[in-house]
């Protein structure tokens, strides 16, 4: 596969913290591995593309989480572009959005289970800077959170990644939560700018083509720099 669609969910309500970015970063990365990338914004009024080949979900807070749920739940297109193959990044609010459920405005919500995890209140919020290592690449990860949320990994979904510094999930070991090609993190940055190996993998996954490393002094300059903090 050398053409690929990026869709990005909900811009204008889960791009609060700057996750929107990660879209870029893929369009870019991809041009290194001859891949032709289109970006397609799929609003809140939108049907969601079924022939998506990567999915992105960002941050936002409790009002907009929740008109995204409502958009995502009004049909099971993602629920069927997954099962066909494709990639989901979901960051923070996207990543509670696709467990089994989250809290927003004080009450439980059924989420999209496409992660088998559980997201609940924490009794601080967690601002700063994470390091973790990936438990899917041997990479040490960096990113910044911003959420009060503790998530609970049942059996069906592995960790994202292992905290060495910050809280991740909330309780201060791990990060974030994979199962197949659905990937969920509390990480922005945004997290593929940060970890552009990471954005490698789901061009990887999205394509079925192994990818030689690629030489971005840029990208590799700023990973590093973000990692010492």
């Amino acid at each position: 596969m050398s053409t690929i669609r990026i869709v990005r969910i909900h811009n204008e309500l889960l791009g609060t913290y700057g996750d929107q970015g990660n879209a870029e970063v893929l369009a870019f990365r991809g041009k290194f591995h001859g891949i032709s990338t289109t970006i397609i914004d799929v609003t809140y009024e939108d049907p969601l593309p079924r022939n998506g080949n990567i999915y992105l979900l960002g941050g936002a807070e409790d009002a907009a989480q929740l008109l995204s749920l409502e958009a995502l739940k009004r049909e099971k297109t993602l629920e069927g572009a997954i099962a066909d193959g494709a990639v989901l990044l979901a960051v923070c609010a996207g990543f509670q959005i696709i467990g089994n459920s989250f809290w927003a405005d004080g009450q439980q919500v059924g989420g999209l289970s496409l992660l088998d995890v559980e997201s609940s209140p924490g009794k601080k919020r967690c601002v700063g800077e994470v390091k973790a290592k990936s438990l899917i690449l041997n990479l040490e990860l960096s990113g910044f959170e911003n959420h009060s949320g503790i998530t609970t990994l049942n059996s069906g979904a592995k960790a994202f990644a292992r905290v060495s510094s910050g809280n991740g999930n909330g309780d201060g070991h791990f990060d974030g939560a994979v199962a197949g090609n659905v990937f969920g993190t509390y990480m922005h940055g945004p997290i593929l700018a940060r970890n552009p190996q990471l954005a490698d993998l789901l061009l990887t996954r999205a394509t079925g083509r192994a990818f030689s490393q690629i030489n971005d002094p840029l990208a590799t300059k700023y990973a590093g720099i973000a990692r010492k903090y």
